[in-house]
């Protein structure tokens, strides 16, 4: 295997309105993909990096438009990648199709829709569309009992650990 050049230079926490949409970005973000999005942002907060590059004109997003989007000034962490614009267009070309390219272990993924609940409905139904884009039986979400339902509403903001800044998904 040829020599794998990290491309990661730094991580930061910047605000997600200071950054620069690609021109190339190619995806659009539907209704049910941004509900989803929330939903999940609710329930479990900020789990993954976006992807940026630096330019004259500032940090240039490469992957995470919409979580940028939805986040308005809030902190935001983001991967700083050493790319220059054709290698940015490329990784933009390539992230979500690679992405799609995996196959779905319909034992392992029965497994987790069963072991994990969400609350928010635009979730619920995005698994229900991944259970039966696999082939499985899609899940039957119940409803959160009034009890867990206080708990995860008291969740639904949140709070940068950086700035203090508060914000609801």
């Amino acid at each position: 295997m040829p020599d794998i050049r990290d491309r990661v230079k730094e991580l930061r926490r910047v605000p997600a309105s200071s950054l620069r949409p690609s021109p190339r970005n190619w995806r659009t973000h539907p209704k049910a993909q941004t509900d989803a999005l929330r939903g999940v942002l609710a329930e479990i907060g900020f789990a993954d990096a976006l992807l940026v590059r630096e330019t004259p004109e500032g940090l240039e997003l490469v992957d995470g438009h919409l979580r940028a989007a939805e986040m308005g000034d809030a902190l935001v962490p983001v991967l700083v990648l050493d790319l220059d614009e054709e290698e940015a267009g490329k990784l933009l070309l390539t992230l979500d199709p690679l992405a799609g390219m995996a196959e779905a272990n319909k034992d392992s993924l029965t497994a987790l829709l069963e072991s994990v609940r969400f609350q928010d409905g635009a979730v619920n139904q995005m698994l229900a569309t991944l259970a039966q884009n696999a082939g499985i039986k899609p899940p039957e979400f119940q409803p959160v009992g009034i009890e867990e339902q206080g708990r995860l509403d008291e969740k639904a903001k949140v709070t940068c650990p950086e700035c203090g800044h508060e914000f609801t998904p």
